[in-house]
């Protein structure tokens, strides 16, 4: 007997990149197994519930809306909602932030930077675990961070101007040059505007990461704004197979489910290194230029004149690791950009990184990553 055809009402904005990721990640799992009938409205984020959800009588809802008027009702509910840990009796699938501010704060240290701070709101969950994961990265290393943390509604109660200012002299205070994580990529667009307020140059004196993205924003930003991608799909199949679950009836699980981030897209923010010393600052430009063309040691040498053993202990000293462990780490980290961003074959990457063969590729970058190419744009992709 076929299986009764479930009603789903989807609570999510469809005008930001995240939620219409969401309603992909969906509609690819009512592809593999249908039996929905799907009530969706155009929304933004944060707008009014409309009218219909309190009588609502379907099977289950998805919901990226915390009011409290879908979580009275008395059916299956997943929640994607992330400004609060938890919401009692109800699942939720969350992004994982704390794994955001990681990756965010790793970036901007292997730019050499070691005065770090946190831009975002202070209530939020989302915003408090990408600042703990930026602090637990400095802590790794020795280092302590900073944060200018707004209420959430700062900018709406004091006014955009206000808000700015008090930002620009914030960040004008903290020692140069100074790397900054932003919450998402709007505080992203914020502080660049703070940056530009009190004439600090973008990023040679502060860079700046956001984390969402959302390429309209990051692209519209003077420069364009490096930033953490989210895996909006996977947070969308997860959510529509543990509804499909919970609607059998079978029981939530008690913790949220976190989705790990994508990982960093660089943009012009981040596109600088932050070393004093001039030789090594010269050979990290040549190999941020020339990696994937087959530079060499050898020849930074003879660019940079210095000897390689004094090159390599300063190396050591100011990065942690060799020249010839920068150049294969910057090889790898354009591999991950072009098989997240790009369609393009492994070969094709290969050849565009700087390895001949597609063979000595994946085994480098299963040493690297701990996944071939092909499995790690499949986990990502969802």
């Amino acid at each position: 007997m076929a299986r009764k055809r479930r009603h789903v009402a989807l609570i999510v904005e469809t005008s930001i990149t995240f939620g219409r990721g969401v309603l992909r990640g969906i509609a690819k799992f009512l592809k593999e197994q249908r039996g929905w009938s799907v009530f969706l409205e155009q929304r933004e984020l944060g707008a009014a519930l409309p009218d219909w959800i309190d009588r609502w009588d379907g099977d289950g809802i998805i919901t990226r809306s915390d009011d409290p008027r879908i979580l009275r009702h008395d059916l299956p509910i997943v929640c994607l909602f992330d400004r609060r840990e938890s919401e009692p009796g109800f699942p939720m699938i969350l992004n994982d932030s704390r794994e955001v501010g990681r990756l965010a704060a790793r970036h901007l240290l292997e730019r050499g930077f070691d005065h770090l701070g946190y831009y975002g709101v202070c209530e939020d969950y989302w915003s408090t675990e990408r600042w703990a994961g930026v602090r637990e990265v400095l802590d790794g290393v020795g280092l302590e961070g900073e944060s200018f943390l707004a209420e959430s509604d700062e900018v709406r109660t004091s006014g955009w101007e206000a808000h700015q200012e008090r930002l620009a002299d914030w960040i004008a205070g903290r020692p140069l040059p100074f790397g900054l994580v932003a919450g998402n990529d709007i505080h992203g667009l914020r502080a660049l505007d703070a940056c530009r307020r009190r004439g600090l140059a973008v990023p040679e004196e502060v860079a700046v990461i956001g984390a969402d993205n959302d390429e309209e924003l990051c692209d519209l930003s003077e420069p364009p704004l490096s930033s953490v991608a989210f895996h909006p799909e996977r947070v969308g199949y997860e959510a529509a197979k543990l509804l499909d679950r919970m609607m059998a009836g079978r029981r939530p699980p008690k913790r949220p489910l976190l989705i790990e981030p994508v990982g960093v897209v660089p943009r012009l923010s981040t596109d600088i290194i932050a070393i004093d010393d001039r030789d090594v600052a010269r050979a990290l430009r040549l190999i941020r230029r020339h990696a994937c063309d087959g530079i060499s040691v050898a020849s930074i040498l003879r660019d940079v004149p210095i000897s390689r053993r004094s090159l390599e202990m300063k190396f050591e000293r100011l990065l942690g690791r060799s020249p010839k462990r920068e150049i294969l780490r910057v090889r790898i980290e354009r591999a991950r950009t072009l098989l997240l961003e790009t369609d393009l074959s492994i070969t094709a990457i290969s050849q565009q990184t700087g390895f001949h063969h597609p063979s000595r590729f994946g085994v480098v970058f299963r040493e690297q990553t701990g996944l071939s190419p092909s499995a790690f744009r499949g986990s990502r992709r969802g």
